[in-house]
């Protein structure tokens, strides 16, 4: 089967491979939906579907943990199999090979080292009368959900507990789907709970385990955070659950950019976007101004496609059909500007002076400088966490790190002299605004 890479203009790019669907416009596979259906007895979407799910467990605890896993999972549980033992979780290393292992350490390590860096620290100053400052706080317990559909993702669990862990949270809980042959999560995550050193791990996966994060039941304790990707499930109930509590973000299809010239090599280049494309839903984009280099590429796709094995080569040629190509722009400042305009969850600069285009980058979850700082690196053992923005949300927001777990509390201490002279700039702020029991309150301490 001959496959060629869509090469297209700028122009085209931004009506096609450029736009994004909102979360709510999804689609959901007709398969899953059949399911749904099935599951609810009645024809149902998505968003309700995970409303009713969330309910339940808010209301029933760990009986409807327990029904929901049995029912979409296939995987029945007891009471006390929700939670993991730290004997199970030991014993997950028997069947993990010793170079995973080794490998999920040395990850761990860097990303202790990049996060161990102070980004934030409480400060008092006295200059406005008084002492005024910002006390900074750690959250109290943050949970962590890890996906293992397709494939589990220890790699996930390392970059977000770690960095919880770095912004001293001293309690750090992990929720992840039930293995049918098991009952438990798989290995790797459970070898990656270990090396992260979190609290506890419990046996649940889906929205019902967002919601049990969110509210707490018998088992599982509420947090006051909860961070991770997941499917669209998975997402949708974190949305739900916002302002119960915390969520780090609603993740949508992984997506990345490479922005190259003629230098770049074009067999990297094409593992890098197949690396990509890999990720159910993923996109990625070829955005150069050197046709020759895109159709080097397309030739290496086409080379390299055929030595996946399945499903990850209909996985690959979907996202390559689907959501992914590359785009030819006059100049290498229109190919920055359209990735800016993208605002990319990874930006990939593989050109000939990487560092003389990095200030020039105004959106992206991370930027990858130059061919050997590759995508795939970033992904697992670079030390950045590789939970970064997507769908845009770069214009606006950053990649998982400590200050997204803490709190600042301001701190107003004013002396007397202070409070009389701005007492009578409150009370007349207050009437402004028809306060007029705020207004008493300033006036009763004027002397």
């Amino acid at each position: 089967m001959r496959f060629m890479l869509n090469i297209v203009s700028a122009e085209f790019a931004r009506e096609t491979l450029l736009r994004r669907l909102p979360l709510d416009e999804i689609p959901v596979s007709p398969r899953v939906l059949e399911r749904l259906n099935a599951t609810f007895g009645e024809p149902i979407t998505a968003e309700e579907a995970v409303r009713r799910i969330l309910r339940d467990v808010r209301l029933r605890g760990d009986a409807a943990l327990l029904a929901w896993t049995q029912q979409l999972d296939g995987v029945t549980l007891s009471p006390q199999g929700i939670a993991v033992p730290k004997a199970e979780i030991a014993a997950a290393y028997d069947h993990v090979s010793r170079e995973a292992v080794q490998a999920l350490e040395r990850a761990a390590e860097r990303i202790r080292r990049f996060h161990a860096r102070p980004v934030a620290q409480s400060w008092m100053m006295t200059e406005l009368g008084g002492v005024l400052g910002q006390l900074i706080r750690p959250l109290a317990r943050v949970g962590v959900y890890v996906p293992a559909g397709s494939a589990p993702l220890p790699s996930s669990l390392l970059m977000t507990a770690l960095v919880a862990r770095a912004a001293g949270v001293p309690e750090i809980i992990v929720c992840s789907p039930p293995q049918r042959e098991s009952g438990k999560p798989h290995p790797l995550v459970l070898v990656a709970a270990d090396i992260a050193q979190v609290d506890a791990v419990y046996a649940v996966g889906g929205a019902q385990a967002i919601g049990a994060m969110a509210f707490g039941t018998a088992t599982i304790p509420r947090v006051d955070k909860i961070c991770g990707p997941g499917n669209l499930f998975v997402v949708l109930a974190k949305k739900q659950v916002f302002g119960v509590c915390g969520i780090d973000a609603l993740p949508g299809p992984t997506e990345t950019v490479i922005v190259a010239d003629e230098s770049a090599t074009p067999a990297w280049v094409a593992a890098d976007l197949l690396a990509q494309a890999e990720h159910s839903g993923g996109t990625a984009l070829l955005l150069t101004p050197s046709r020759a280099l895109a159709e080097a590429v397309s030739a290496e796709i086409e080379l390299q496609v055929h030595l996946l094995p399945e499903p990850n080569r209909s996985e690959v040629l979907d996202s390559l059909e689907h959501r992914s190509g590359a785009v030819i722009c006059k100049t290498l400042e229109e190919a920055i500007a359209l990735a800016d305009e993208f605002a990319p969850e990874h930006l990939c600069l593989s050109v000939r002076d990487p560092w003389a285009w990095v200030d020039r980058v105004r959106n992206a979850g991370g930027v990858f400088v130059g061919e050997h700082s590759y995508e795939v690196l970033g992904d697992y053992v670079a030390g950045p966490s590789h939970v970064m923005p997507t769908g845009g949300t770069a214009r606006f927001t950053s990649p998982l790190n400590v200050l997204d777990f803490v709190r600042v509390m301001n701190v107003i201490a004013l002396d007397q002299t202070s409070a009389q002279q701005l007492a009578p700039l409150a009370v007349a702020l207050a009437e402004a605004e028809g306060l007029h029991a705020h207004a008493r309150a300033a006036q009763l301490r004027l002397t």
